[in-house]
């Protein structure tokens, strides 16, 4: 894929950053004002992303002046969570109030869908994308699974290293046609999910937290990856959150150029740390 090449424009109110061609040739630009992107070739879309990832998460490329970082104290076994395994928390709580063997078995029996089948569900597609992004730190990378914040929610899966922050959400609809737009899923034309709208929600969620015990900006990108589907349609505007299938979770590893080693380990260090995600 031919390189891009961001360029400033000021003109009539606006403030843009192109990505072009080498021949100058527009494929996207961002709105440093209001953060937003619009795809000109969609078939560099990606690129263009990438391209354009560092000016993303403000209306100008100025780092912004954030307060000095509180201390935290030394980290404890008990409250280090880069020991949880993909899908820690579905587990948990499939342990603490899933049916019983009878009960399962009752359900079996009389062809009744367990209602804690979905927790299952997920539970099976987080393993199985946490295996991918594992894979990942032999390139530099930070993986830590089932992040937990207040109300007994969890970010699925954290993956912090040089090409920044990103919040993933696992969904698993096995066998499955997905439609992506621009805040809306649909899975086999069914009613509507707000899945892109809550996963831009999380990462921002996520980014409040680690900035307020970093004192540097922390670029979080909301990563979406559906697994086992059928077919996963993206619309050409839709460039606000990553979306990949399971296998595609490796064009995260290349990415560079958002997060210098100390920050990376810094970032690592505040992440892991399940005090920090207290008041989320």
């Amino acid at each position: 894929m031919e390189e891009l090449r961001i360029t400033s424009w000021k003109r009539f109110g606006h403030d843009r950053l192109y990505a072009n061609l080498a021949d100058g040739t527009a494929v996207a630009w961002l709105d440093r004002r209001s953060g937003e992107v619009t795809i000109v070739e969609p078939k560099y879309r990606q690129a263009a992303l990438d391209a354009l990832a560092l000016h993303m998460h403000g209306p100008s490329t100025t780092k912004p002046v954030l307060p000095a970082a509180p201390q935290l104290p030394p980290l404890s076994p008990e409250f280090d969570l880069a020991s949880n395994a993909p899908g820690t928390a579905l587990r948990d709580r499939l342990n603490k109030t899933g049916p019983t063997l009878a009960e399962r078995a009752l359900a079996w029996l009389l062809r009744r869908p367990s209602p804690m089948q979905s927790w299952r569900t997920g539970l099976a597609g987080e393993k199985r994308v946490g295996s991918e992004l594992n894979r990942l730190t032999r390139q530099g990378w930070h993986v830590l699974h089932a992040v937990p914040l207040p109300r007994d929610v969890d970010v699925d899966h954290l993956l912090i290293g040089p090409g920044g922050v990103f919040s993933i959400n696992t969904k698993n609809h096995q066998g499955k046609a997905v439609w992506v737009g621009d805040d809306m899923i649909r899975v086999n034309r069914g009613k509507p999910q707000p899945y892109a709208i809550k996963s831009r929600a999380e990462a921002k969620r996520v980014q409040r937290v680690l900035e307020k015990y970093s004192g540097f900006a922390v670029p979080v990108q909301p990563v979406l990856v559906f697994v086992g589907v059928s077919e996963l349609n993206v619309v050409a505007t839709q460039v606000t959150v990553r979306v990949y299938r399971e296998r595609e979770v490796s064009a995260l590893g290349p990415l560079s150029g958002v997060l210098d080693q100390s920050q990376v380990q810094h970032v690592y260090g505040v992440a892991r740390d399940r005090r920090v995600w207290l008041d989320a």
